[in-house]
Formats: C-alpha cells, sequence, structure tokens
C-alpha cells in the first residue's frame, strides 16, 4: 500500500478530495485490487464506527466521580488555608525568638552561632525530607497498589 493512498483515503473520509485528487483516488482503486479491498474494509469500519453510540455512564458513576472532584477541590482549599496559617504562625514565632535569642546578652557568641546551625541544619533537614515526600507521592508508580 502506498502513502499517497492512504493520504487520498484519509481525504476522502474527510471529504476534503478535490476534483484531481478524487479521479487520482478512482484511478488507483481501479487499478490495484488490493487498495480497492483495503478501501472497502476502511469503510465498513467508518460504517460500524458511525452506527455506534457510546452509553451514557450510570448515576452512581457520575455521583462518585463529581464526589472525589469535590473532594479534591474541598481538600486542596484546606491545605491550602492551613499552609497559609501555619506559615504566618511559624513565621511570627520564628521572629520573636530570633530577636529574643539575638537580643540575649547572656549567651556566648559562640553558642548562639552553634544553636543558629543546628536550627539551620535541622530546617534543611525537614525541607528536604518534606520535598522527597511529595516528590515520590507524586510519581509513585505503585501508589494504587494495597498491601
Amino acid at each position: 500500500m502506498n502513502e499517497r493512498f492512504i493520504i487520498l483515503l484519509e481525504k476522502y473520509f474527510e471529504n476534503e478530495l478535490t476534483d484531481s485528487e478524487s479521479q487520482e483516488f478512482e484511478t488507483l482503486i481501479n487499478s490495484n485490487s488490493e487498495l480497492k479491498q483495503e478501501f472497502e474494509e476502511q469503510n465498513r469500519i467508518k460504517e460500524v464506527l458511525r452506527k455506534m453510540k457510546l452509553k451514557n455512564p450510570s448515576r452512581e458513576a457520575w455521583d462518585g466521580y463529581w464526589l472525589g472532584i469535590y473532594n479534591r477541590v474541598e481538600r486542596g482549599i484546606a491545605w491550602i488555608a492551613i499552609s497559609i496559617g501555619a506559615i504566618i504562625f511559624f513565621g511570627f514565632v520564628s521572629i520573636e525568638a530570633v530577636n529574643s535569642f539575638i537580643n540575649d546578652t547572656h549567651t556566648p557568641p559562640i553558642v548562639k552561632v552553634g544553636i543558629s546551625i543546628l536550627v539551620f541544619g535541622a530546617l534543611v533537614l525537614i525541607f528536604s525530607l518534606l520535598r522527597e515526600k511529595f516528590f515520590t507521592s507524586k510519581h509513585d508508580k505503585y501508589k494504587e497498589v494495597q498491601r
């Protein structure tokens, strides 16, 4: 089967053949029995597909679909609200803690540096763990498998 026949066949089924292409297509079909057989087979398939009707999903399927959508939207909004609240709260607490820590004159500078490095390392570790959990939950191909 040649490439030109396939192009003309597609154009035929889409009703996009020009007059010259239509004549060329007819010539190809009439001159080659294999191409004519392929055309008839594709025509039968096209008719079967035209007669097919999609079955409407049941009411339960639609209810489950919308319930899933609502759950995802509601949980997404809830997580955003919780995250914003936590950021504001922990940001304020952190600023107050840092201010009181810096203004404390009784603590030696080496202890301040050590505590600062400890807190920084803990924050980097927590961020790294959260990022890894988030990434693996998005790309885990076995998350639907129950043990």
